[in-house]
């Protein structure tokens, strides 16, 4: 006799392919935030340094640069529109909170990973291995506390402007013109997430920028800001082309249409 293709919990062939879509989405989703802010600030890409000269002869760099936690960050929310569009505003929130007790998740595992004995030595209080160095246990778990609160304020704010703002977009055009509520949404939402994450980083986590002596801090944290943002805005531009061949596939594969459900 053979086996049955569906577990009892799944209403038909179709329920079970809509939910698998939205599993691949929200994963991806989880795991890029997860990604994200362990990575964060870890590191800095140098993408180009102008050399200017003051009045007064003094020279005056300004280094245009983004942390290494910008780069998967564009992919979420690609991911959040495609769920608003298909499942709607109420699973949207829900994967974003999910995203948020996911973080917090993590830095349980890594404050109880390093309050559990280890074979480490402790030189003034710092923990140390054999040949004197930090361990990267240690070094990436620093890393992540310090900029965990920035980034998880910022990710709150912006993952819930991005939802809001595509369906503000979407009921303002009728549910036409998905590249209007697609870029509407992401390029006001990043801006959010970019400016308050800089800042917030930039007033309770020391160190956690590059800043350079003898510049002012508002010069750098607008550059900071600009040069993250403009990364981004060019990123959520250019995913208008996956986001449209993405919604043409799933129509037909999901055998839904949101338009007709407007």
């Amino acid at each position: 006799m053979p086996q049955p293709t569906l577990h009892p919990i799944e209403a038909s062939a179709l329920h079970a392919r809509r939910e698998r879509v939205f599993l691949v989405l929200a994963g991806l989703f989880l795991g890029s935030m997860t990604m994200l802010n362990i990575l964060g600030i870890s590191r800095f890409i140098h993408l180009y340094t102008m050399n200017w000269t003051t009045a007064s002869g003094q020279p005056f760099p300004l280094t245009f640069t983004i942390a290494v936690g910008v780069l998967p960050y564009p992919v979420t929310f690609l991911c959040t529109d495609f769920i608003s569009e298909f499942y709607g505003r109420r699973r949207a929130n829900w994967v974003v909170m999910v995203g948020l007790m996911l973080n917090v998740w993590v830095v349980f595992i890594l404050w109880l990973g390093g309050a559990l004995p280890g074979f480490e030595q402790y030189v003034d209080g710092l923990p140390v291995d054999a040949a004197g160095n930090t361990p990267p246990f240690f070094a990436i778990r620093t890393m992540a506390f310090g900029a965990v609160g920035a980034s998880m304020i910022a990710y709150l704010a912006a993952q819930l402007c991005d939802v809001y703002m595509f369906h503000f977009w979407k009921k303002m055009t009728s549910g036409k013109h998905l590249w209007l509520r697609n870029n509407g949404s992401t390029l006001i939402s990043q801006f959010v997430d970019t400016t308050a994450v800089i800042l917030i980083t930039y007033l309770f986590v020391k160190n956690g920028l590059p800043l350079t002596e003898g510049v002012a801090d508002w010069v750098e944290l607008s550059v900071f800001i600009g040069t993250g943002y403009g990364v981004k805005m060019l990123i959520a531009l250019l995913d208008t082309i996956p986001f449209y061949i993405g919604v043409a596939w799933l129509k037909g594969y999901l055998e839904f249409d949101p338009a007709d459900h407007h």
